[in-house]
């Protein structure tokens, strides 16, 4: 599509796995309000006081165990991604993350700077919609574009997590492991979507009564087109309904709970430490709300979680990967990119 350029956007990693960069990046991702919905003194106290003085050397740690030779699982595949979707359309396409580097402003400026370019399309690699995720990538591009008076007009690509394209490049995927759960090689498959506080939810909720209330999911309304829960559960329902997995041998969790705050639930670590105590010997986890595989992933799950799970007497279990950089996923997006 003549004028317009593509920058596809996804979380962020620190630069390197040193403390001082991990805390840097930690201090952008914690500060903003859509991360921890707090007024700023209040949000600039727990941090400062509470994270930053001993969270850093332990995200550190975690990160240098999935750490590649070319740097962060989570930009060194979001790159590889961009650079398929790139070859795939004639459109310029760029990638930034909402914290660390690229920055969304540096791409932005970037592309705005290049000739016969009328609009921008937004694409952030999050499926489903929730404030810390896709709602702080459209306010930090709005900003942008504002502060910086640039003349091309931003175009946002909605979440995807019930189009069809999405769940036939998840369920495609994920098919060798499906079928060795059909053929009884795995006893259940988890979906393990990342958590978010309950404040979150409500506060989305554009009818201010919906979200949250008896069997609220299951029941039309227009608190769907943003109400996180309803899109993983939309997003779940989907991929069962693509792969014929039966209702006995899946379920669905929340993981990376951080801070007090009363989060969606059931909780994965608890319910990996239960289906151990059930008698699974032999878990599958899929985790659709991330299309990259990054530190939630491989280390959160494919360490942690694995680990955890044989502790509570379970045999094995296995990390489905994400996209990432999967080539119909990037045929999909640089059709998306065109529409």
């Amino acid at each position: 599509m003549k004028g317009r350029a593509v920058l596809l956007v996804n979380l962020g990693s620190p630069d390197s796995t040193s403390v001082v960069d991990v805390r840097r990046y930690l201090n952008q991702f914690l500060m903003d309000p859509c991360v921890i919905d707090l007024p700023w003194p209040l949000r600039r106290l727990i941090v400062s006081a509470f994270v930053l003085p001993t969270r850093p050397a332990k995200s550190a740690e975690a990160y240098e165990s999935v750490w590649l030779d070319e740097g962060s699982p989570l930009k060194v595949i979001s790159q590889k991604l961009a650079d398929k979707v790139s070859s795939k359309t004639s459109l310029p396409v760029s990638l930034a993350m909402r914290y660390g580097n690229p920055s969304m402003e540096q791409e932005l400026l970037k592309l705005s700077a290049l000739e016969n370019i009328e609009e921008v399309l937004l694409l952030p690699l999050y499926p489903h919609y929730a404030m810390s995720s896709v709602k702080t990538c459209l306010i930090e591009a709005e900003r942008v574009m504002q502060e910086h008076n640039l003349p091309q007009k931003l175009i946002i690509h909605p979440v995807f997590y019930q189009h069809p394209d999405y769940i036939n490049c998840l369920a495609k995927s994920a098919q060798p492991f499906v079928e060795e759960l059909h053929a009884g090689q795995w006893d259940h498959i988890l979906f393990s979507y990342h958590g978010v506080p309950e404040k979150h939810i409500k506060k989305d909720d554009p009818t201010g009564s919906h979200c949250l209330t008896p069997d609220c999911c299951n029941r039309p309304s227009k608190a769907h087109e943003t109400c996180y829960r309803h899109q993983v559960f939309k997003t779940t329902e989907k991929f069962i309904e693509t792969t014929g997995i039966e209702d006995n041998k899946w379920s669905l969790a929340f993981q990376s709970r951080l801070g007090k705050a009363k989060w969606l639930e059931p909780a994965a670590d608890q319910s990996i430490r239960e289906l151990a105590a059930k008698g699974v010997k032999k878990l599958l986890v899929i985790c659709p709300a991330f299309t990259v595989d990054c530190l939630e992933t491989l280390e959160e799950i494919g360490m942690q979680a694995k680990e955890d799970f044989v502790a509570h007497g379970g045999e094995e279990l296995k990390l489905i990967p994400c996209l990432n950089d999967n080539d119909d996923w990037a045929e999909t997006l640089a059709r998306w990119s065109e529409a």
